[in-house]
This record gives structure tokens, sequence and C-alpha cells, in this order.
């Protein structure tokens, strides 16, 4: 899958993205809507990792569904 399609049926993945990244928050997931960039800097912020890194787990994340 990619990021577009993500986008369209982020509603249909929510709770699994929830599973998967548990520190991020409703309101925080609600707000990025399943846009790739803030998605990335929410990742970055909660979990303290660098940006290389949350986007690649990001990408393979989707590649997975």
């Amino acid at each position: 899958m990619n990021w577009q399609r993500m986008e369209g049926k982020y509603k249909d993945y929510k709770d699994e993205f929830r599973r998967k990244w548990s520190k991020l928050t409703d309101n925080e997931l609600e707000l990025a809507r399943g846009k790739r960039e803030v998605l990335v800097g929410k990742l970055q912020q909660r979990y303290g990792i660098a940006r290389r890194t949350a986007e690649r787990q990001l990408d393979d994340w989707v590649q997975s569904l």
C-alpha cells in the first residue's frame, strides 16, 4: 500500500496504528488524519527518534499492510 491509499483508508487502519505506536494520543492520531509528514513528526516527538527512523518505520508498516 502507498501513502495516498493510506490517507484514504486511514480510519480503517487507525486502530492498528494505535496498537503499533501506543504512545500517540487519540487526539494526535485524529489531527494527523493519515498525513505522513504529520505522523513522522509525532513519532519523533513521542518516541524521541530521528526523522529518518520515523520515516522508515512508517513506510515499513504501510508496506506490510
